[in-house]
């Protein structure tokens, strides 16, 4: 999609800081953290919008990038524990519409709302 900005920091034409990066999937550390770190995870591709497009067709990329999640993790150093988050539509606070999760630690979180 040329207008998705998860798109174009993939590609390069948008800046980000890289956390992670295989031929499948793209970590990015979060402009806005939630928390001391917040890196947001995406398959390269556009090929869903969110969690609730997930199918029997493209699950293969939702398994793939929960396979990698703890891999970004201890390599972030979130020995104690980490919450991995998916926002789904405009009443959770999901702002782009490329499937992405969000994976946050290194602090004590508090209760989940």
């Amino acid at each position: 999609m040329n207008d998705c900005i998860f798109c174009k920091i993939v590609k390069g034409d948008i800046p980000s800081k890289k956390a992670y990066e295989d031929e499948r999937v793209y970590a990015f550390h979060d402009i806005a953290p939630a928390a001391p770190v917040h890196v947001l995870v995406i398959p390269k591709e556009h090929i869903l919008a969110g969690v609730d497009e997930i199918n029997e067709q493209n699950a293969d990329i939702v398994a793939y990038i929960f396979t990698v999640i703890p891999k970004i993790a201890k390599e972030l150093g979130l020995t104690n524990g980490y919450r991995v988050v998916s926002n789904i539509g405009a009443d959770a606070g999901q702002t782009v519409r490329h499937i992405h999760f969000h994976i946050i630690g290194g602090a004590t979180l508090g209760a989940m709302a």
